[in-house]
C-alpha cells in the first residue's frame, strides 16, 4: 500500500540513500558514476538537511521508498525520485500527484520541471501523466566537464478560463 506524507527530520538519511540510487540510476550514460557519486550523496544532504520541510515522501507498506519536493516552493517540481526497486509501482504517480495539488494550491496554474535529455525514463513519465516538452537545451557543465542536453517538460493544471462573455470567451 502507497502513504504520501509531509517528511520527518528523521527521515533525512533514508531520503539521501533513495535520492543517490535513484540519480545513479537516471545519469547512467551522462555521468561518470564513481567520480560524481559523493558529490550526488553530498548535494543530497545538504538539501535535505535544510530543506525537509519542503519534501514529500511515499512509502511502501510503510517504508520509505520515494520522495519530491518544491524546493523554490513556485511552479517547479525540483526533484521527484522513486526507489529503484519501487519504480512503476504507482509510487511516482503519488509523488507527482502531491506536488501538483501543491502548485495549484499555491496559486499557480501549471507544474513545470526538467531532466537531462537522455533520462528516457523520466521523460515518458512525465509525458505519461500530461507533460508536454516545452524546451531543449545543450549548456557546459563543468561539474561533468561536458555538454548536457536538458529538457523542460510544463503541464496545465488549472483549465484557462475563457475571457470576455458567452461560450468561447466573445
Amino acid at each position: 500500500m502507497i502513504t504520501v506524507r509531509n517528511a520527518r527530520q528523521e527521515d533525512v538519511n533514508a531520503l539521501v540513500e533513495i535520492g543517490v540510487r535513484a540519480w545513479e540510476q537516471a545519469v547512467v550514460g551522462v555521468a561518470d558514476l564513481q567520480v560524481r557519486r559523493d558529490y550526488a550523496r553530498n548535494a543530497f544532504q545538504q538539501f535535505l538537511v535544510s530543506h525537509w520541510l519542503r519534501v514529500t515522501v511515499a512509502e511502501f507498506d510503510g517504508a520509505l521508498a520515494g520522495w519530491a519536493s518544491r524546493e523554490a516552493l513556485d511552479d517547479e517540481i525540483s526533484d521527484l525520485w522513486v526507489e529503484p526497486q519501487h519504480q512503476k509501482m504507482g509510487l511516482g504517480a503519488a509523488l507527482l500527484a502531491a506536488m501538483e495539488a501543491e502548485i495549484v494550491a499555491a496559486g499557480f496554474e501549471a507544474a513545470r520541471l526538467q531532466t537531462h535529455a537522455r533520462n528516457v525514463a523520466a521523460v515518458a513519465f512525465f509525458q505519461k501523466h500530461g507533460y508536454a516538452v516545452n524546451w531543449l537545451s545543450v549548456d557546459y557543465s563543468a561539474r561533468l566537464d561536458r555538454d548536457v542536453e536538458s529538457v523542460g517538460l510544463r503541464r496545465q493544471l488549472v483549465a484557462d478560463e475563457p475571457s470576455g462573455y458567452g461560450p468561447g470567451g466573445f
